[in-house]
């Protein structure tokens, strides 16, 4: 959730953290408008996990995420 320049993890509702206006910690953003003949048709939602609630998340997933391991972090 973002707030006047303050971003909110929506699963814990713990602030992001931020030091001298550059964001610390990596946070997953969601949007996603839902489009015609779905359940949600033109229904859209955003939100944002800090790290440790997206591992909680994937933990719940029946089919595991297809998880990747990049060597060079540039």
């Amino acid at each position: 959730m973002r707030r006047k320049n303050r971003i909110f993890c929506n699963m814990c509702g713990r602030e992001i953290e931020f030091r001298k206006n550059i964001q610390v910690e990596e946070v997953l953003s969601v949007k996603k408008k839902w489009g015609y003949f779905s359940g949600q048709d033109g229904v859209q939602y955003e939100f944002d996990l800090c790290e440790a609630c997206c591992a909680e998340l994937i933990k719940q997933f029946r089919i595991p995420a297809v998880q990747t391991e990049k060597r060079e972090l540039l």
